[in-house]
């Protein structure tokens, strides 16, 4: 049986479930899930479960190369919030962290709470808590003590952002995790404005290795999200784009796949910096090769016919 402080947040649960919070709230709407869909307890004093060693691996196999991505990001938000007592997690999408940065001094007691590599904290397995609920909901967001599902997790407080991967899917989500209780509201804002720029610095650098010969154009009209960014071939044909760009302009896989050309995509100012960074290109290699198209060609790695239509849709006259 919970003590009365986890009996009352149990209550608390109950309450707030017996009115019309689940529509309004996020943290709500998670309480219910949690309650409902998973069957799960709050006052369940069960730790999470943690993954066998060769589960963990094949689960850091599957993230790869997300993972890979992450790493100078992690170490950069880590020393940003190390000092206050702050571990990072790196989640897969099924909510296990793959990669963690804490201080040596805090280990052993992120490691009671369970936030290491390998645990479960998936909205099923834990209820509401940051990791979880960032997936199922698919936005950054806090979960800030008791608005925890378990009364066991009461103590935490999670900043996530989730993780996109190249083709827009939701892969991973990036947490900050603090198990002080002094931590403040306006500090806690910070912490989700350093997470939010840490997940779109991964998912930045995740794309533009994902399509290493392709052009890389960040476009305007994308969403607070992150970078709306495109992988353009030699052809100027989309053949890639963030999740940014996909909701900005209405981008899919079946319309990438029927050749899309950038021009459907990008308009006004971006479009005549798109022309304006192909003239450039084509002019470097033209001045490369001393005025040869045959060799301009190939070092742009497309055909010559392709290079002539290019040069006459660009203006450029042979040997400029």
């Amino acid at each position: 049986m919970g003590s009365s402080p986890e009996r009352g947040h149990a209550a608390r649960i109950a309450q707030a479930l017996e009115t019309s919070m689940p529509a309004r709230s996020v943290v709500a709407a998670s309480w219910q899930r949690s309650l409902t869909r998973y069957g799960l307890d709050p006052l369940e004093s069960r730790p999470p479960r943690t993954l066998t060693g060769q589960e963990l691996r094949e689960a850091r196999e599957g993230l790869e190369p997300l993972l890979h991505s992450a790493q100078a990001p992690l170490d950069r938000l880590f020393q940003a919030v190390g000092d206050a007592g702050c571990c990072v997690l790196f989640s897969d999408r099924n909510g296990v962290p793959l990669d963690r940065r804490g201080a040596a001094t805090d280990d052993s007691t992120f490691y009671r709470w369970g936030l290491w590599t390998g645990a479960v904290w998936s909205e099923e397995a834990e209820g509401t808590n940051g990791i979880g609920t960032c997936l199922a909901e698919g936005r950054a967001l806090t979960i800030h003590r008791d608005q925890h599902f378990h009364a066991r997790n009461t103590g935490l407080s999670c900043t996530v952002a989730p993780v996109y991967d190249h083709t827009g899917q939701l892969a991973a989500c990036l947490d900050v995790s603090s198990c002080r209780a002094d931590l403040t509201e306006g500090y806690v804002g910070l912490i989700a404005t350093a997470v939010a720029d840490a997940a779109r610095q991964i998912e930045a650098l995740n794309f533009r290795k994902a399509f290493p010969q392709a052009r890389i154009v960040l476009v305007d009209g994308a969403s607070a999200g992150g970078a709306g960014l495109l992988a353009l071939d030699h052809d100027d044909l989309v053949i890639g784009a963030t999740r940014a760009a996909r909701l900005a302009f209405g981008i899919t896989d079946a319309r990438i796949a029927a050749l899309l050309p950038a021009q459907e995509v990008l308009k006004d100012d971006a479009e005549h910096d798109l022309i304006d960074a192909e003239r450039s290109a084509v002019r470097r290699a033209l001045a490369r090769a001393k005025g040869n198209v045959s060799e301009a060609a190939a070092a742009l790695h497309i055909s010559r016919a392709t290079l002539h239509r290019k040069m006459k849709r660009l203006g450029l006259q042979r040997g400029r």
